[in-house]
């Protein structure tokens, strides 16, 4: 893949970014708003996160990238997403295995693809590092299940803040890629 076709999925990471970003704004802004409302706002950010990883899969085989990797990763974030706004408050411990094992997965191909795409651009770093966030979010939810409401909400507030941020930086820096020369 050239770099004119990798600069043109920078909208998708923006995208991610800015869903992101928003939902830790609003986690660490309003700590005190009941857990129900931060699951649906939750289910918000990955149904939409999943929507975005289909549509990406569709675009996928026309630039010569494999589907499989993006649409397995938005099925599982629609399945959660809508888990998550169909019955928040009941769906609360099933729901953290469920996000814990989402971010893990997610984390798992954001790393695979930084190591891909070592060879067409430079700065991967930064999907290195999502993905390295997201791993560390899955582990920290599965290892402690029964930290308080208030530490994972604000826990996970920083973490989509800074995910968000990363991504929206990445995003930026993959449409500029396009602009350049292929070295």
């Amino acid at each position: 893949m050239d770099r004119p076709v990798l600069s043109r999925f920078g909208w998708f990471l923006i995208l991610r970014g800015v869903i992101g970003a928003l939902f830790g704004l609003l986690a660490l802004s309003r700590p005190t708003v009941t857990l129900g409302v931060v699951i649906a706002f939750f289910g918000a950010f990955v149904l939409a996160d999943g929507i975005a990883g289909i549509v990406f899969a569709l675009l996928a085989p026309r630039e010569r990238m494999q589907i499989w990797p993006f649409l397995l990763n938005g099925i599982v974030g629609i399945l959660v997403g809508i888990a998550a706004l169909v019955a928040p408050l009941a769906t609360t411990k099933p729901l953290q295995t469920l996000f814990a094992v989402w971010a893990f997965v997610t984390g798992v191909f954001e790393m695979v693809q930084a190591i891909r795409l070592r060879r067409v651009i430079s700065g991967e770093w930064m999907l290195y590092l999502t993905g390295l966030m997201s791993i560390l979010a899955g582990v920290v939810l599965l290892v402690w299940p029964r930290a308080g409401v208030g530490a994972i909400i604000t826990f996970f507030g920083y973490f989509a803040l800074l995910f968000g941020l990363l991504q929206i930086a990445l995003g930026i820096r993959v449409r500029a890629w396009g602009a350049q020369p292929t070295p």
